[in-house]
Order: structure tokens, then C-alpha cells, then sequence
């Protein structure tokens, strides 16, 4: 009886561990942020990109002016990919580009700069990258639409011509 038992309760185990397994398989483990979470832009002192002077992000950001953080660096290939759609904000009176440059050689920052076009009205730099995990920045580029010192729409990954468009509509 014993010998009859034993291959049951063998087949039953393997039958609850493959119904286990099947069952994790099916759900999915990947986290996606809420890109319209509205959230207050943290508040911290960035180093000036030129002059490597300390500002407080407090007197970076007016209330009622749109702004697009955009966390860049030279060594970034999808970071020139977007350059172009940046460069076309610019010339938007309604939005005001902030650059923060992310552990970046600044000599290298600087000559991106300047074979691409500077698209940001201010530029900081971020060495160890704290300031962009502040932010809740996965990578670069990343970019953030601000309003009123809250975030209100963000952008992992390049802006493409969708998200240009996008950020035209809300400015507008």
C-alpha cells in the first residue's frame, strides 16, 4: 500500500510547484513609475555649471513659469538624440530649459555644448549623482515638466517628437 501511495504524493507535489511557477510567471515584476504623478521638485543646492558656484533650487524655479529639467550627460548617445527637440523648446518663450549635467567629465559637457547648441537657460552639474536619484531619476536623459514647484509630467528616456508635441500642447 505504502509503495502505491509514495509516486501519488510525488506527482501531487510536482503538479503544486508547477502551478506555483506558472502562476509567478504570468505576473509581471516590472515597475513602471507614474509619469503624471504630481509631485514638489526637492529642494537642494546645485553647483553652477560655468562658474561652479552654489545655488538653492528654491531661487531656480519661479511659480508661475513652465520649466523642463532635463538630466543630460556628454557620454549619453540617446542624450543627442533628443538635443534637437531641446533645442526647438528653447526657442518656446514659455518654457525655460535647466540643464543638469550628470556625472560628466565637464571639459567633454562643455564641448557637447558647443557642437550641439546650449538649449538651457541655466546649467548645473551633478558629480555623484545624488542630485538626480533626488529627483527619482532612473538614468539619462530624464526630464521633468514643472509648474508651480511641482513636477507634473515626467519623461524617462529621450523626448522624442511625441513627447515634443506633448509639451507644447501643455505649455500652450
Amino acid at each position: 500500500m505504502k509503495l502505491k501511495i509514495t509516486p501519488i504524493i510525488i506527482i501531487l507535489f510536482f503538479l503544486i510547484i508547477f502551478i506555483i511557477f506558472f502562476k509567478g510567471l504570468k505576473n509581471s515584476n516590472i515597475y513602471t513609475p507614474d509619469l503624471n504623478l504630481e509631485k514638489k521638485i526637492p529642494i537642494l543646492v546645485y553647483k553652477s555649471f560655468e562658474n561652479n558656484t552654489e545655488i538653492v533650487s528654491e531661487k531656480i524655479f519661479n511659480k508661475k513659469r513652465f520649466y523642463l529639467m532635463n538630466i543630460w550627460a556628454s557620454w549619453c548617445i540617446p542624450c543627442r538624440e533628443e538635443h534637437v527637440f531641446l533645442m526647438k523648446l528653447k526657442k518656446d518663450q514659455k518654457v525655460e530649459l535647466i540643464g543638469l549635467n550628470y556625472k560628466d567629465n565637464i571639459t567633454n559637457a562643455k564641448k557637447f555644448l558647443k557642437e550641439l547648441g546650449n538649449p538651457y537657460k541655466k546649467v548645473f552639474t551633478d558629480v555623484d549623482g545624488i542630485s538626480s536619484i533626488s529627483w527619482g531619476a532612473y538614468g539619462v536623459p530624464e526630464s521633468f515638466l514643472i509648474y508651480e514647484n511641482k513636477i507634473i509630467k515626467r519623461y524617462i528616456g529621450p523626448i522624442k517628437y511625441e513627447n515634443f508635441i506633448e509639451i507644447e500642447k501643455i505649455i500652450k
